[in-house]
């Protein structure tokens, strides 16, 4: 059983699809429930068991609510993949800094923690407890006016990183994915001629990655054949983080 949040588009979508192709019964979560519909559709009808449920992963009493609805359709939980997200960002003296700040740490970073702690009962009771974190490549580097959302990645990698302590005693491992540049919603609006520039200079196979290249990494690090493999940050980005110009 695999609860994807953010799963009504990009990565978190192609998650789902993958997952299911592989047998597993799918919660797709998503703050928009239009979107979540549709993709339980699409995995249904190509085969699959999933579910859909609307989920704003900032909202605390939801996150408990949904979690537990996931448990009682799945007969429990063996990965939680932590997916939502958006871009956000600001120059550090613009007049909105501190109210972005504030939305992307809890979004990106705080709200991980909450369906972490929501799951862990179910994580406990499984076989092979998975916990897969969509941190990014800003979480191993930084870029300019989105301070929030780099600080957020890498504090995703650091969670990870303490949570893989944490829990190894009971049997759950914790990783991240850094996605790389994605053709996504997020990237949707930046022309492609620009993303192939882009490319051609800073990612060594030229090209941007598609979401379901991220997904068979977060599948990888759910899988049993895993179970080693515990607070690492998997790069998923064409080498571009180890290219020197």
């Amino acid at each position: 059983m695999v609860l994807v949040t953010g799963a009504g588009s990009g990565i978190g979508r192609a998650t789902a699809h993958l997952f299911a192709d592989e047998g597993a019964r799918v919660a797709v979560t998503d703050l928009d429930a239009a979107s979540a519909d549709d993709v339980a559709a699409e995995v249904t009808a190509a085969g699959g068991d999933a579910r859909a449920w609307a989920l704003d992963v900032t909202d605390a009493a939801a996150v408990q609510g949904v979690v537990a609805d996931v448990a009682a359709w799945g007969g429990g939980l063996d990965v939680l993949v932590n997916n939502a997200g958006a871009s956000v960002g600001h120059p550090i003296d613009h007049d909105d800094f501190e109210e972005a700040w504030d939305f992307g740490i809890d979004l990106l970073l705080t709200s991980l923690t909450r369906t972490i702690r929501a799951a862990l009962p179910h994580l406990r009771q499984a076989a092979a407890g998975r916990i897969v974190n969509i941190s990014s490549t800003e979480g191993v580097g930084g870029s300019a006016n989105i301070a929030a959302y780099t600080a957020a990645k890498h504090g995703v990698i650091g969670l990870t990183r303490s949570l893989a302590v944490e829990l190894g005693e009971s049997g759950i491992t914790v990783n991240a994915v850094c996605p790389g540049p994605i053709h996504t919603g997020i990237t949707s609006a930046i022309p492609e001629e620009m993303k192939a520039k882009f490319a051609r200079r800073t990612v060594p196979v030229r090209r941007y990655g598609e979401p379901e290249e991220i997904a068979h990494g977060i599948l990888h690090l759910a899988l049993p054949a895993s179970s080693y493999i515990t607070g690492h940050a998997l790069l998923v980005d064409g080498g571009m983080t180890i290219k020197n110009n």
